[in-house]
Protein backbone atom coordinates (compact mmCIF):
# COMPACT_ATOMS: atom_id res chain seq x y z
CA UNK A 1 0.00 0.00 0.00
CA UNK A 2 1.10 3.56 -0.52
CA UNK A 3 2.86 5.06 2.43
CA UNK A 4 2.93 8.82 2.61
CA UNK A 5 3.81 11.47 5.12
CA UNK A 6 1.47 14.36 5.76
CA UNK A 7 1.68 16.89 2.89
CA UNK A 8 2.97 20.11 4.47
CA UNK A 9 0.66 22.45 2.59
CA UNK A 10 -2.29 21.07 4.52
CA UNK A 11 -1.12 23.25 7.41
CA UNK A 12 -1.47 26.33 5.21
CA UNK A 13 -4.84 25.53 3.74
CA UNK A 14 -7.15 25.41 6.75
CA UNK A 15 -7.70 27.75 9.70
CA UNK A 16 -7.94 26.10 13.04
CA UNK A 17 -11.73 25.87 13.23
CA UNK A 18 -11.89 22.88 15.55
CA UNK A 19 -10.79 22.37 19.13
CA UNK A 20 -7.23 21.04 19.33
CA UNK A 21 -6.79 17.30 19.64
CA UNK A 22 -3.88 15.45 21.12
CA UNK A 23 -1.88 13.01 19.04
CA UNK A 24 -3.30 10.05 20.90
CA UNK A 25 -6.86 11.13 20.19
CA UNK A 26 -6.04 10.64 16.49
CA UNK A 27 -5.52 6.90 16.91
CA UNK A 28 -9.15 5.84 17.60
CA UNK A 29 -10.30 7.41 14.34
CA UNK A 30 -8.35 4.81 12.38
CA UNK A 31 -10.81 2.07 13.28
CA UNK A 32 -13.60 3.87 11.40
CA UNK A 33 -11.88 3.36 8.05
CA UNK A 34 -12.03 0.11 5.96
CA UNK A 35 -9.54 -1.62 5.40
CA UNK A 36 12.54 7.76 -33.98
CA UNK A 37 10.67 10.31 -36.88
CA UNK A 38 11.80 12.32 -39.93
CA UNK A 39 11.99 16.02 -39.06
CA UNK A 40 10.07 18.63 -40.98
CA UNK A 41 10.96 22.31 -40.86
CA UNK A 42 9.63 24.33 -37.95
CA UNK A 43 8.74 27.99 -38.30
CA UNK A 44 11.65 30.35 -37.70
CA UNK A 45 10.51 31.22 -34.21
CA UNK A 46 8.98 28.90 -31.67
CA UNK A 47 6.64 31.72 -30.69
CA UNK A 48 4.76 31.05 -33.92
CA UNK A 49 3.85 27.53 -32.88
CA UNK A 50 0.15 27.01 -32.87
CA UNK A 51 -1.50 27.94 -29.60
CA UNK A 52 -3.91 25.08 -30.22
CA UNK A 53 -1.18 22.85 -28.85
CA UNK A 54 -1.99 23.93 -25.34
CA UNK A 55 -3.45 20.46 -25.37
CA UNK A 56 -0.76 18.30 -27.03
CA UNK A 57 -1.66 16.78 -30.41
CA UNK A 58 -2.11 13.33 -28.93
CA UNK A 59 -4.68 14.53 -26.40
CA UNK A 60 -8.40 14.35 -27.06
CA UNK A 61 -10.08 17.68 -27.82
CA UNK A 62 -11.80 17.68 -24.44
CA UNK A 63 -9.13 18.31 -21.82
CA UNK A 64 -11.75 18.65 -19.13
CA UNK A 65 -11.13 17.69 -15.54
CA UNK A 66 -13.81 15.01 -15.36
CA UNK A 67 -12.60 13.25 -18.49
CA UNK A 68 -9.03 13.27 -17.23
CA UNK A 69 -10.08 11.88 -13.86
CA UNK A 70 -11.97 9.08 -15.59
CA UNK A 71 -9.02 8.27 -17.86
CA UNK A 72 -6.55 8.15 -14.98
CA UNK A 73 -8.90 6.06 -12.87
CA UNK A 74 -9.38 3.51 -15.66
CA UNK A 75 -5.63 3.42 -16.41
CA UNK A 76 -4.83 2.69 -12.76
CA UNK A 77 -7.24 -0.24 -12.48
CA UNK A 78 -6.31 -1.79 -15.85
CA UNK A 79 -4.30 -5.00 -15.70
CA UNK A 80 -1.56 -4.31 -16.51
CA UNK A 81 -1.63 -0.63 -15.67
CA UNK A 82 -2.21 1.49 -18.78
CA UNK A 83 1.09 3.35 -18.52
CA UNK A 84 0.74 5.10 -21.89
CA UNK A 85 -2.47 6.78 -20.77
CA UNK A 86 -0.85 7.84 -17.52
CA UNK A 87 2.08 9.36 -19.43
CA UNK A 88 -0.24 11.17 -21.80
CA UNK A 89 -2.44 12.62 -19.10
CA UNK A 90 0.56 13.67 -17.00
CA UNK A 91 2.01 15.59 -19.94
CA UNK A 92 -1.27 17.04 -21.20
CA UNK A 93 -2.80 20.35 -20.16
CA UNK A 94 -3.07 20.70 -16.41
CA UNK A 95 -0.95 17.67 -15.63
CA UNK A 96 -2.14 15.39 -12.86
CA UNK A 97 -4.39 18.00 -11.25
CA UNK A 98 -3.95 17.10 -7.56
CA UNK A 99 -1.40 15.69 -5.16
CA UNK A 100 -3.71 12.74 -4.51
CA UNK A 101 -3.38 11.73 -8.15
CA UNK A 102 0.36 12.35 -8.09
CA UNK A 103 0.74 9.98 -5.16
CA UNK A 104 -0.86 7.26 -7.28
CA UNK A 105 0.51 8.06 -10.74
CA UNK A 106 4.09 9.18 -10.07
CA UNK A 107 5.11 5.75 -8.71
CA UNK A 108 3.59 4.05 -11.76
CA UNK A 109 5.50 6.35 -14.12
CA UNK A 110 8.72 5.21 -12.42
CA UNK A 111 7.74 1.54 -12.00
CA UNK A 112 7.88 1.80 -8.22
CA UNK A 113 6.23 -1.07 -6.36
CA UNK A 114 4.02 0.68 -3.84
CA UNK A 115 3.47 -2.60 -2.00
CA UNK A 116 7.19 -3.03 -1.27
CA UNK A 117 8.55 0.35 -0.21
CA UNK A 118 11.92 0.83 1.51
CA UNK A 119 11.97 0.98 5.28
CA UNK A 120 12.50 4.29 7.01
CA UNK A 121 16.24 5.00 7.24
CA UNK A 122 17.89 4.16 10.53
CA UNK A 123 20.24 6.36 12.48
CA UNK A 124 23.22 4.57 10.94
CA UNK A 125 22.52 6.13 7.53
CA UNK A 126 24.33 9.28 8.64
CA UNK A 127 27.32 7.57 10.21
CA UNK A 128 30.61 8.19 8.41
CA UNK A 129 28.86 9.17 5.18
CA UNK A 130 31.21 11.19 2.98
CA UNK A 131 28.44 13.49 1.75
CA UNK A 132 26.72 14.09 5.09
CA UNK A 133 28.16 17.54 5.76
CA UNK A 134 27.39 18.86 2.29
CA UNK A 135 23.88 17.42 2.33
CA UNK A 136 23.31 18.97 5.75
CA UNK A 137 24.40 22.41 4.51
CA UNK A 138 22.24 22.20 1.40
CA UNK A 139 19.16 21.08 3.31
CA UNK A 140 19.62 23.82 5.90
CA UNK A 141 19.59 26.34 3.03
CA UNK A 142 16.42 24.88 1.54
CA UNK A 143 13.91 26.77 3.69
CA UNK A 144 12.35 28.54 0.70
CA UNK A 145 11.31 25.17 -0.75
CA UNK A 146 8.85 24.66 2.09
CA UNK A 147 5.50 26.45 2.43
CA UNK A 148 6.00 29.86 4.02
CA UNK A 149 3.21 29.34 6.52
CA UNK A 150 4.53 25.99 7.74
CA UNK A 151 5.41 26.01 11.44
CA UNK A 152 9.14 25.79 12.11
CA UNK A 153 8.74 22.53 14.03
CA UNK A 154 7.11 20.71 11.12
CA UNK A 155 9.67 22.08 8.68
CA UNK A 156 12.49 20.90 10.92
CA UNK A 157 11.07 17.36 10.95
CA UNK A 158 10.78 17.33 7.16
CA UNK A 159 14.32 18.66 6.75
CA UNK A 160 15.62 15.79 8.87
CA UNK A 161 13.66 13.36 6.70
CA UNK A 162 15.11 15.03 3.60
CA UNK A 163 18.65 14.43 4.83
CA UNK A 164 17.87 10.78 5.50
CA UNK A 165 16.20 10.28 2.09
CA UNK A 166 19.24 11.60 0.22
CA UNK A 167 21.78 9.67 2.27
CA UNK A 168 19.74 6.46 2.05
CA UNK A 169 19.63 6.60 -1.77
CA UNK A 170 23.35 7.36 -1.95
CA UNK A 171 24.06 4.50 0.45
CA UNK A 172 22.06 2.10 -1.73
CA UNK A 173 23.91 3.29 -4.86
CA UNK A 174 27.62 3.81 -4.10
CA UNK A 175 28.28 4.44 -7.80
CA UNK A 176 26.26 7.66 -7.59
CA UNK A 177 27.81 10.97 -6.55
CA UNK A 178 25.89 13.72 -4.79
CA UNK A 179 25.62 17.11 -6.47
CA UNK A 180 24.35 20.41 -5.16
CA UNK A 181 20.77 20.71 -6.38
CA UNK A 182 19.96 17.04 -5.85
CA UNK A 183 18.17 18.03 -2.68
CA UNK A 184 15.80 20.22 -4.72
CA UNK A 185 14.54 17.12 -6.52
CA UNK A 186 14.32 15.16 -3.29
CA UNK A 187 12.34 17.81 -1.43
CA UNK A 188 9.73 18.00 -4.19
CA UNK A 189 9.15 14.26 -3.91
CA UNK A 190 9.05 14.40 -0.11
CA UNK A 191 6.45 17.15 -0.01
CA UNK A 192 4.12 15.17 -2.28
CA UNK A 193 4.55 11.47 -1.56
CA UNK A 194 6.19 11.24 1.87
CA UNK A 195 9.45 9.77 3.10
CA UNK A 196 9.37 6.09 2.13
CA UNK A 197 7.87 6.63 -1.31
CA UNK A 198 10.32 9.48 -1.91
CA UNK A 199 13.24 7.11 -1.26
CA UNK A 200 11.93 4.61 -3.82
CA UNK A 201 11.20 7.27 -6.44
CA UNK A 202 14.49 9.13 -5.94
CA UNK A 203 16.37 5.84 -6.23
CA UNK A 204 14.80 5.17 -9.64
CA UNK A 205 15.25 8.73 -10.87
CA UNK A 206 18.90 8.71 -9.81
CA UNK A 207 19.61 5.60 -11.83
CA UNK A 208 17.79 6.80 -14.96
CA UNK A 209 16.65 10.39 -15.53
CA UNK A 210 19.28 12.03 -13.28
CA UNK A 211 22.06 9.52 -13.86
CA UNK A 212 24.28 11.78 -16.01
CA UNK A 213 24.34 14.41 -13.27
CA UNK A 214 25.65 11.92 -10.70
CA UNK A 215 29.02 11.09 -12.23
CA UNK A 216 32.21 12.02 -10.36
CA UNK A 217 32.83 14.84 -12.90
CA UNK A 218 30.55 17.28 -14.72
CA UNK A 219 31.46 15.93 -18.17
CA UNK A 220 28.15 14.11 -18.61
CA UNK A 221 26.20 17.11 -17.36
CA UNK A 222 27.96 19.38 -19.85
CA UNK A 223 27.12 16.84 -22.54
CA UNK A 224 23.41 17.22 -21.80
CA UNK A 225 23.71 21.02 -21.77
CA UNK A 226 25.38 20.84 -25.19
CA UNK A 227 22.03 19.88 -26.73
CA UNK A 228 20.67 23.37 -26.04
CA UNK A 229 22.43 25.38 -28.76
CA UNK A 230 21.70 22.89 -31.59
CA UNK A 231 17.99 23.10 -30.73
CA UNK A 232 18.12 26.89 -30.91
CA UNK A 233 20.00 26.72 -34.20
CA UNK A 234 17.29 24.58 -35.78
CA UNK A 235 14.50 26.96 -34.79
CA UNK A 236 16.01 30.48 -34.76
CA UNK A 237 19.40 30.86 -36.46
CA UNK A 238 19.53 34.59 -35.68
CA UNK A 239 19.05 34.02 -31.96
CA UNK A 240 21.55 31.17 -31.98
CA UNK A 241 24.19 33.32 -33.73
CA UNK A 242 23.58 36.20 -31.31
CA UNK A 243 24.24 33.96 -28.33
CA UNK A 244 27.35 32.54 -30.00
CA UNK A 245 28.71 36.07 -30.53
CA UNK A 246 27.95 36.92 -26.91
CA UNK A 247 29.83 33.77 -25.83
CA UNK A 248 27.21 33.22 -23.17
CA UNK A 249 27.45 29.43 -23.30
CA UNK A 250 24.85 27.26 -21.58
CA UNK A 251 25.80 27.45 -17.91
CA UNK A 252 22.82 29.73 -17.25
CA UNK A 253 20.57 26.68 -17.66
CA UNK A 254 22.55 24.41 -15.33
CA UNK A 255 20.39 24.90 -12.25
CA UNK A 256 17.24 24.49 -14.37
CA UNK A 257 18.43 21.15 -15.63
CA UNK A 258 19.85 19.49 -12.54
CA UNK A 259 16.98 20.49 -10.24
CA UNK A 260 14.19 20.06 -12.79
CA UNK A 261 13.55 23.77 -12.28
CA UNK A 262 12.69 23.24 -8.61
CA UNK A 263 15.43 25.63 -7.49
CA UNK A 264 14.38 28.55 -9.69
CA UNK A 265 10.57 28.57 -9.54
CA UNK A 266 8.92 30.44 -6.71
CA UNK A 267 5.50 28.78 -6.94
CA UNK A 268 5.34 25.12 -5.98
CA UNK A 269 2.37 24.49 -8.28
CA UNK A 270 4.57 25.28 -11.30
CA UNK A 271 7.27 22.92 -10.03
CA UNK A 272 4.71 20.14 -9.65
CA UNK A 273 3.36 20.73 -13.15
CA UNK A 274 6.86 20.39 -14.62
CA UNK A 275 7.52 17.24 -12.58
CA UNK A 276 4.34 15.70 -14.00
CA UNK A 277 5.70 16.49 -17.47
CA UNK A 278 9.28 15.31 -16.90
CA UNK A 279 8.33 12.07 -15.14
CA UNK A 280 6.23 11.14 -18.19
CA UNK A 281 8.86 12.17 -20.76
CA UNK A 282 12.31 11.44 -22.20
CA UNK A 283 15.22 12.32 -19.87
CA UNK A 284 16.27 15.12 -22.25
CA UNK A 285 12.92 16.90 -22.07
CA UNK A 286 14.18 19.40 -19.44
CA UNK A 287 16.78 20.67 -21.94
CA UNK A 288 14.09 21.01 -24.62
CA UNK A 289 12.08 23.09 -22.17
CA UNK A 290 15.19 25.21 -21.57
CA UNK A 291 15.41 25.86 -25.30
CA UNK A 292 11.72 26.72 -25.43
CA UNK A 293 12.11 29.24 -22.60
CA UNK A 294 15.05 30.93 -24.37
CA UNK A 295 13.07 31.03 -27.62
CA UNK A 296 10.09 32.46 -25.78
CA UNK A 297 12.35 35.31 -24.57
CA UNK A 298 13.95 35.82 -28.00
CA UNK A 299 13.00 39.50 -28.21
CA UNK A 300 14.42 40.28 -24.77
CA UNK A 301 17.66 38.49 -25.60
CA UNK A 302 18.18 40.26 -28.93
CA UNK A 303 17.50 43.64 -27.34
CA UNK A 304 20.20 43.02 -24.73
CA UNK A 305 23.75 44.21 -25.31
CA UNK A 306 25.70 41.44 -27.06
CA UNK A 307 27.87 40.85 -24.03
CA UNK A 308 28.43 37.61 -22.15
CA UNK A 309 27.75 39.06 -18.70
CA UNK A 310 24.63 40.93 -19.79
CA UNK A 311 23.07 38.01 -21.65
CA UNK A 312 23.94 35.56 -18.88
CA UNK A 313 22.39 37.89 -16.29
CA UNK A 314 19.17 38.07 -18.30
CA UNK A 315 18.82 34.36 -19.03
CA UNK A 316 19.82 33.10 -15.60
CA UNK A 317 16.84 34.89 -14.03
CA UNK A 318 13.85 32.92 -15.15
CA UNK A 319 10.56 34.87 -15.23
CA UNK A 320 7.94 33.65 -12.81
CA UNK A 321 4.99 34.42 -15.10
CA UNK A 322 5.87 32.10 -17.97
CA UNK A 323 2.99 30.44 -19.88
CA UNK A 324 3.93 26.95 -18.72
CA UNK A 325 1.24 25.01 -20.56
CA UNK A 326 2.18 26.65 -23.86
CA UNK A 327 5.90 26.05 -23.24
CA UNK A 328 5.29 22.40 -22.36
CA UNK A 329 3.32 21.85 -25.58
CA UNK A 330 6.01 23.63 -27.61
CA UNK A 331 8.72 21.52 -25.97
CA UNK A 332 6.89 18.38 -27.04
CA UNK A 333 6.64 19.71 -30.59
CA UNK A 334 10.36 20.54 -30.64
CA UNK A 335 11.17 17.06 -29.38
CA UNK A 336 9.10 15.52 -32.17
CA UNK A 337 10.56 17.76 -34.88
CA UNK A 338 14.17 17.55 -33.67
CA UNK A 339 14.67 14.35 -31.65
CA UNK A 340 17.94 13.79 -29.76
CA UNK A 341 19.22 11.38 -32.42
CA UNK A 342 19.02 14.11 -35.08
CA UNK A 343 20.70 16.70 -32.87
CA UNK A 344 23.44 14.28 -31.90
CA UNK A 345 24.33 13.66 -35.53
CA UNK A 346 24.30 17.33 -36.49
CA UNK A 347 26.21 18.51 -33.41
CA UNK A 348 28.64 15.59 -33.09
CA UNK A 349 27.15 14.80 -29.69
CA UNK A 350 27.08 11.07 -30.39
CA UNK A 351 30.77 10.77 -29.48
CA UNK A 352 29.84 10.60 -25.81
CA UNK A 353 27.50 8.03 -24.34
CA UNK A 354 24.77 9.28 -22.05
CA UNK A 355 23.60 6.75 -19.50
CA UNK A 356 20.26 8.50 -19.09
CA UNK A 357 19.57 8.32 -22.82
CA UNK A 358 20.99 4.85 -23.45
CA UNK A 359 18.96 3.25 -20.65
CA UNK A 360 15.68 5.07 -21.29
CA UNK A 361 14.19 2.48 -23.64
CA UNK A 362 14.85 -0.31 -21.16
CA UNK A 363 13.32 1.83 -18.42
CA UNK A 364 10.19 2.46 -20.48
CA UNK A 365 9.74 -1.25 -21.17
CA UNK A 366 10.04 -2.00 -17.46
CA UNK A 367 6.96 0.11 -16.72
CA UNK A 368 4.60 -1.83 -18.99
CA UNK A 369 3.70 -4.76 -16.72
CA UNK A 370 2.71 -3.25 -13.38
CA UNK A 371 0.00 -4.46 -11.04
CA UNK A 372 -3.20 -2.43 -11.07
CA UNK A 373 -4.40 -0.40 -8.12
CA UNK A 374 -6.32 -3.07 -6.25
CA UNK A 375 -8.07 -0.57 -3.98
CA UNK A 376 -9.49 1.33 -6.93
CA UNK A 377 -10.48 -1.96 -8.55
CA UNK A 378 -12.50 -3.00 -5.49
CA UNK A 379 -14.15 0.40 -5.21
CA UNK A 380 -15.06 0.38 -8.89
CA UNK A 381 -16.62 -3.08 -8.67
CA UNK A 382 -18.57 -2.16 -5.54
CA UNK A 383 -19.91 1.03 -7.05
CA UNK A 384 -20.74 -0.71 -10.31
CA UNK A 385 -22.99 -3.18 -8.48
CA UNK A 386 -25.08 -0.51 -6.74
CA UNK A 387 -25.13 2.48 -9.11
CA UNK A 388 -25.71 3.13 -12.77
CA UNK A 389 -22.87 3.74 -15.18
CA UNK A 390 -23.75 7.43 -15.28
CA UNK A 391 -23.69 7.77 -11.51
CA UNK A 392 -20.41 5.91 -11.31
CA UNK A 393 -18.78 8.47 -13.54
CA UNK A 394 -19.83 11.31 -11.27
CA UNK A 395 -20.10 10.07 -7.71
CA UNK A 396 -17.74 7.09 -7.91
CA UNK A 397 -14.79 9.14 -9.02
CA UNK A 398 -15.28 11.40 -6.06
CA UNK A 399 -14.60 8.43 -3.84
CA UNK A 400 -11.82 6.81 -5.82
CA UNK A 401 -10.07 10.01 -6.91
CA UNK A 402 -11.20 12.91 -4.72
CA UNK A 403 -11.44 16.26 -6.49
CA UNK A 404 -10.39 18.37 -3.55
CA UNK A 405 -7.87 20.65 -5.27
CA UNK A 406 -4.67 19.32 -3.74
CA UNK A 407 -5.66 18.46 -0.19
CA UNK A 408 -4.86 15.16 1.43
CA UNK A 409 -8.37 13.95 2.21
CA UNK A 410 -11.78 14.59 0.68
CA UNK A 411 -14.57 16.68 2.09
CA UNK A 412 -16.34 13.73 3.65
CA UNK A 413 -13.61 12.68 6.04
CA UNK A 414 -14.28 15.28 8.71
CA UNK A 415 -12.91 13.30 11.62
CA UNK A 416 -9.61 12.77 9.85
CA UNK A 417 -9.41 16.48 9.10
CA UNK A 418 -10.14 17.32 12.71
CA UNK A 419 -7.37 15.04 13.80
CA UNK A 420 -4.94 16.55 11.33
CA UNK A 421 -5.80 20.11 12.31
CA UNK A 422 -5.47 19.13 15.94
CA UNK A 423 -2.05 17.75 15.25
CA UNK A 424 -1.03 20.93 13.50
CA UNK A 425 -2.29 23.11 16.33
CA UNK A 426 -1.03 21.26 19.37
CA UNK A 427 1.99 19.13 18.59
CA UNK A 428 5.55 20.31 19.09
CA UNK A 429 8.58 19.01 17.26
CA UNK A 430 9.11 16.06 19.56
CA UNK A 431 5.55 14.78 19.48
CA UNK A 432 5.22 15.50 15.77
CA UNK A 433 8.21 13.25 15.14
CA UNK A 434 6.20 10.47 16.77
CA UNK A 435 3.21 11.42 14.65
CA UNK A 436 5.28 11.17 11.52
CA UNK A 437 6.14 7.60 12.47
CA UNK A 438 2.48 6.76 12.95
CA UNK A 439 1.49 8.48 9.74
CA UNK A 440 3.90 6.22 7.88
CA UNK A 441 1.43 3.42 8.38
CA UNK A 442 -1.74 5.39 9.08
CA UNK A 443 -2.25 6.64 5.51
CA UNK A 444 -1.72 3.08 4.29
CA UNK A 445 -5.13 2.38 5.79
CA UNK A 446 -6.72 5.74 5.09
CA UNK A 447 -5.75 5.78 1.44
CA UNK A 448 -7.76 2.64 0.81
CA UNK A 449 -10.63 5.08 0.44
CA UNK A 450 -8.93 6.74 -2.50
Amino acid sequence: MISTSLPPHIFCSHPFLFPPLSFFSFIPFLRFFPPLIHPSPLPLRVARLSSSHLCPPFTEPDCGRKQKLAEIHQALISDPVDIETLRRTAASKGGLLTDELRRKVWPKLLNVNVYDLPHKPGRDVRENHKDYNQVLLDVRRSMKRFPKCMPAAERAVLQEQLIDIILEVLKRNPQLHYYQGYHDVAVTLLLVVGERMAIAMLDTLSNYHLRDFMDPTMDSTKHILNYLMPILEQVDVELHDFMIRAEVGTIFALSWLITWYGHVLSQFKHTLRLYDFFLASHPLMPIYLSATIVLHREREVKQTECDMAMVHHLLSRIPQDLPYELLIAQSQELFSQYPPSLLAKRAALQSRKSLSISTFQVFQLSTLHQRPDSVLQRLTKAQGSTTSRHASRHSGLEVALPRDRGQLWGQGNRMVKMAVWGLSATLGAAVFAVAQTALDWGPDVLQQLF
